[in-house]
């Protein structure tokens, strides 16, 4: 009897011994797959490399690193349960009342001839303040009045749009100081992207704060019962949010040299997305900044390789569409796997 019981316990503990396939390499094997496709079809259809194209990637990889700064952030509240649909807005308000921080008019120098441009740190600063004001409010009403997160931010959003527009009447603001003009300038976007993912994927695996987040969307009352101090940790996880739609709004502005008040316009949804495609569940409790950053490239190579293959944009946002209901879809069936399991 005891060498059957050996017998049977030897397999259940090699199983148990086994570590288990990490989600981000399933994300990563689609990334790769299509970039695979689309350098067939750029061949066949263009009779040209797509991947081998320096400046393309380049290019792709400049226009995904500010919305990939914003789903840093929203990955974050994702893995709370919770949703951030006032990102983009904020982008917007932030944009513009940094810009008006960063430049000196023309009439204020005619009339004050001494005046000198403010420091970089200032308009820094100030949207940085911004989008903690923002993410502050989002916080604090889903954290104490109980609103649904997808209503408190949605409200964010209408009044953050609201602000970036009135802040100037809907006039751009243009013509920063060469110092914050350096922040957007070559692949600064993209450095500080990294920047940003790196510290919040370190936070998040190996700190008491990414211990706390994945409790409280894995199982808000057992957190709370574990002594979590939830609705202070959830207005945190916002106000970070918040910040990084700042940050984003800052780099935005100084890479184009202008902000306006319809910038960040859908960047939302394509954090979201970027989150999702990348693993992270809406339903709470999981998701990695790895992950985010591979489905922010999944996402940047499918909007590349759409506009090189000469696909019409209608058609590109209903196949992105069409990728981000499979992915949710994908999710909601392996919760359901987890539940039976």
């Amino acid at each position: 009897m005891a060498q059957v019981a050996d017998a049977t316990a030897k397999p259940a503990a090699e199983k148990t011994d086994r570590r288990p396939w990490p989600a981000e390499f399933n994300v990563f094997i689609g990334l790769v797959i299509i970039a695979v496709l689309f350098e067939i079809l750029g061949w066949i259809f263009q009779g040209q490399s797509f991947l081998f194209n320096f400046q393309r990637l380049s290019i792709m990889i400049l226009q995904v690193s500010v919305i990939g700064i914003i789903a840093v952030g929203v990955t974050q509240v994702i893995i709370t349960g919770g949703i951030d649909l006032s990102s983009g807005s904020v982008v917007g308000a932030t944009a513009m009342i940094a810009m008006s921080f960063a430049q000196v008019s023309t009439y204020a120098r005619a009339v004050y001839p001494h005046l000198t441009d403010l420091p970089v740190i200032v308009p820094v600063a100030v949207g940085l303040g911004c989008g903690l004001l923002a993410g502050l409010i989002n916080g604090a009403l889903i954290a104490y009045t109980k609103i649904p997160p997808f209503i408190a931010t949605l409200g964010m959003m209408v009044s953050a749009r609201g602000v970036a527009k009135w802040y100037t009447e809907g006039q751009p603001v243009s013509f920063p100081t060469p110092d914050f003009a350096a922040i957007g300038a070559g692949m600064n976007p993209v450095l500080i992207f990294l920047a940003v993912a790196v510290l919040f994927q370190l936070a998040l695996r190996y700190t008491v704060y990414g211990r706390r987040t994945y409790a409280i969307g894995s199982n808000e009352q057992a957190a709370r019962v574990s002594g979590i101090n939830v609705e202070r940790h959830i207005i945190l996880v916002y106000c970070i949010a918040g910040v990084l739609a700042g940050l984003a709004g800052i780099v935005l502005s100084a890479r184009g040299l202008t902000a306006q008040s319809g910038m960040g316009t859908m960047y939302e949804l394509h954090a979201i997305s970027m989150a999702v495609i990348g693993g992270a569940s809406l339903a709470g409790g999981r998701g990695s900044i790895v992950g985010t950053a591979l489905g922010m490239l999944i996402l940047g190579v499918i909007t590349s390789g759409f506009t090189f293959l000469r696909v019409g944009a209608y058609y590109q946002e209903m196949i992105l569409g069409a990728i981000i209901v499979i992915a949710v879809v994908q999710d909601v069936y392996r919760q359901r796997a987890r539940g039976r399991g």
